[in-house]
């Protein structure tokens, strides 16, 4: 018997060691893969020296954002029942079901709260929390200060508080006047693998909240109208206009800002290329209405793998994608691309002053996918997809310098470019970013494209997932304007 136990201990503690070497050559395995493809990202990145100065003006809005760990805020309540989607936030008990909705499929959401007592409230609890914290926030204001570091001069369109305007980079140019109160959005964040009640979430991410009074009215858009003759900017990015939904505007009065957008959009010479960056939309008839007023004007698209679930239903069966696959596989992403490229063209031909959409930029946790149509302005597409995704990880992970210790590749070894006949593309590490051309058949017309796609190190220690599109969008245009 004592025989026996002895064999029994000395094969598991041989088991043990075998285990222990298998684990350590695999994680060297693969912190050598992390390595070359970190590598092969910064040098496509360092290659291409953004000069001179390219010229972008940016609309609309800025916040104060408050930064609170979800969990240390918002407490399960089992009596809350089950998950719900609302439009907007009118107490705390739709507060508790919007957040279980979306925490639960691990998906980025921002909704207006109606009740300004409860908002206020609220705030002030996230900022008793000694880990809590404030930065300036806003999808315009985000994207400025990126371009601004990544060595662009911009026009940033906002009103905001002068206590506000002294946090905002002296190399920015602000417009839009003065506020007597700051908008704040609530940022509730969460990691991957945290648990909320019965729920687990698959993939960090946030839940917004706000009250906003100043950018649902797209604030600054007359101040900027009259600074862009003089400005002459090579790039004009549409912002923001999220925070239009669900806003209680007077009747008309959404329709008549948006339409001011639209006029803004349609006057500019097609020397100036144009970029709409989307977001989280809870309303059916705003993202209509852009689809109507803003969509086609527009020379290039940003977006998250929700927001392209989201356009793409509303383009082609007329409602709203709540929430979508936070993993989607790059085949299921590259042919929604496609199909809203083919039938953004297509409806353009018809539309009085539209432009000819000639960028997509589909920003995922697993990858980047930028499609631009061959030979037009946007350049280095491959570099630009290396630089989003290396911006990606920096954001998140709140560094400079990217530390592989906190690095994993989730993008599968190889991908499809396409879910009904494409080709299979192995992930090489040495050149990570896989490009291609394409010729697409539009009206009758070939238009030929490049598409490439670049792996994100994903931080897997994430400090902060909020304006993470928004950074990375910009990083991508910096080099492609």
């Amino acid at each position: 018997m004592g025989y026996s136990k002895l064999k029994l201990g000395t094969f598991l503690a041989v088991l043990a060691v075998l285990l222990a070497l298998y684990f350590r050559n695999s994680d060297n395995i693969l912190q050598k893969k992390l390595h070359s493809v970190l590598k092969a990202l910064e040098n496509l990145e360092k290659k291409h020296v953004i000069h001179p100065r390219p010229r972008v003006a940016i609309g609309y809005g800025i916040c104060t954002d408050v930064y609170i760990e979800a969990n240390n805020l918002l407490e399960y309540n089992e009596d809350i029942g089950e998950p719900q989607h609302y439009n907007e936030i009118n107490n705390k008990e739709e507060l508790l079901k919007s957040f279980a909705y979306y925490f639960r499929h691990g998906a980025a959401a921002e909704r207006y709260m109606s009740n300004d007592t409860l908002f206020d409230n609220l705030v002030a609890a996230a900022r008793s929390y000694p880990s809590s914290y404030t930065t300036i926030g806003g999808n315009a204001a985000l994207m400025a200060m990126r371009l601004v570091r990544e060595g662009c001069d911009v026009v940033l369109a906002a009103r905001m508080t002068h206590s506000l305007l002294q946090m905002i980079p002296e190399a920015i140019t602000v417009v839009g006047g003065k506020a007597k109160r700051d908008d704040i959005h609530l940022v509730l964040e969460y990691k991957r693998g945290e648990t909320w009640g019965p729920y687990t979430t698959g993939r960090a991410n946030r839940y917004i909240i706000h009250n906003d009074k100043l950018n649902p009215e797209a604030s600054g858009l007359e101040e900027l109208e009259k600074i862009l003759p003089e400005f002459n900017p090579h790039l004009l990015i549409i912002s923001g206009l999220q925070m239009m939904d669900n806003y209680p505007f007077k009747q008309g009065e959404r329709a008549s800002r948006l339409q001011k957008v639209h006029e803004q959009m349609i006057k500019q010479p097609k020397s100036m290329k144009i970029h709409f960056e989307l977001a989280s939309y809870a309303g059916e008839e705003l993202v209509m209405e852009l689809n109507k007023l803003i969509i086609p004007y527009a020379d290039s698209l940003g977006m998250n793998e929700q927001e392209i679930a989201n356009l793409y239903n509303s383009m082609y069966y007329g409602n709203i994608s709540l929430v979508a696959d936070s993993t989607p596989r790059v085949a299921v992403v590259l042919d929604q691309m496609r199909a809203l490229f083919k039938l953004i063209r297509s409806r353009g031909d018809g539309i009085n002053k539209a432009r000819p959409l000639t960028r997509i930029h589909v920003h995922t946790l697993a990858y980047q996918a930028i499609l631009t149509v061959k030979d037009s302005i946007w350049k280095n597409t491959m570099a630009a997809a290396a630089k989003a995704s290396l911006t990606a990880h920096r954001h998140v992970c709140s560094v400079s310098e990217i530390d592989l210790q906190k690095a994993t590749l989730i993008m599968d070894d190889s991908f499809t470019t396409s879910i009904l006949s494409g080709t299979r593309i192995p992930l090489n590490v040495d050149k990570p970013v896989a490009c291609w051309n394409e010729v697409f058949h539009v009206g009758g017309r070939r238009i030929p494209v490049d598409i490439c796609v670049a792996p994100v190190l994903v931080c897997t220690e994430a400090s902060q997932t909020a304006g993470g599109g928004d950074n990375i969008s910009s990083a991508g245009l910096a080099l492609q304007i």
